[in-house]
């Protein structure tokens, strides 16, 4: 049975065609198609005016860059067919995919980064290694500490959404580095985004060990709804994944709207 929604807001959608159609217009045209060479009819990767062996280093590139195109336009048609279903009208221009990634640490130049793709890539998987006796879901090769944070993860890698689960990161103002539940590449601004899972509200504890976590990440320049978001779930308050896209989408739009390029162009 799914346990992940496959139904994306508009802006986000908006934002998932136009990322697509500017890659794909960037990508060379390339296709793959028989031609006569020393009185023998072989498969050769046409590109352009220029024809390359399928063997050869060329030719394997390219042929590597047509499967990628591919697999692009088979998701834009997902995507396009969604809209179509979804939606009235031609998918809105100025929802226009760009890197808006934001500052981790601010006000410390020695902790400073820029939440990227370069900042994501940096950091390893799995990798608080605290109470690990507690990760006992599993889901895709790693144990989760519970039902609803492997439905996240599987969430995430059936939406295409590259993660990392418990990252070590560091905190302005922190002597030990903190583990985040999930942190998210959003692909097409370039942008990470950080999600928690708060599963024990029944616990007094564990309420003021997360006050304190959202103090730190306030203080680290992590603001709600721009960087990070919270999910909930206890035994009086169900947790569905349905929660997740609308509050991506939430938040993706706002670093789009709040993005210093926009307010320059008075946008």
């Amino acid at each position: 049975m799914e346990i992940y929604t496959r139904y994306i807001p508009r802006e986000y959608l908006a934002l998932k065609i136009n990322y697509l159609r500017a890659k794909l217009s960037g990508l060379p045209k390339i296709r793959i198609a028989d031609r006569k060479r020393y009185g023998k009819i072989e498969k050769r990767c046409l590109v352009g005016s220029h024809n390359y062996a399928l063997n050869s280093s060329n030719g394997k590139r390219f042929c590597e860059a047509a499967a990628k195109k591919e697999d692009l336009e088979s998701l834009l048609h997902r995507y396009e067919a969604e809209w179509e279903a979804s939606f009235v009208g031609i998918v809105p221009q100025n929802i226009v995919p760009r890197s808006v990634p934001r500052m981790l640490n601010p006000n410390n130049p020695l902790l400073s980064v820029l939440m990227d793709k370069q900042f994501f890539d940096s950091l390893k998987n799995d990798a608080n290694p605290y109470h690990r006796e507690f990760k006992k879901v599993p889901y895709n090769g790693i144990l989760y500490r519970s039902q609803a944070e492997a439905e996240i993860a599987r969430f995430y890698a059936e939406n295409g959404i590259p993660f990392k689960y418990e990252p070590e990161i560091y905190l302005d103002g922190m002597q030990k580095p903190y583990f985040p539940d999930f942190v998210m590449l959003i692909q097409e601004i370039n942008s990470c985004k950080f999600h928690e899972h708060l599963g024990m509200l029944n616990s007094s504890d564990y309420l003021r060990d997360n006050k304190i976590k959202i103090t730190n990440y306030l203080n680290a320049g992590l603001l709600p709804g721009h960087d990070l978001f919270f999910t909930y779930g206890n035994d009086n308050m169900a947790f569905s994944v349905d929660e997740i896209m609308p509050m991506l989408n939430s938040i993706i739009y706002n670093s789009l709207l709040s993005a210093p390029e926009r307010r320059q162009k008075g946008e």
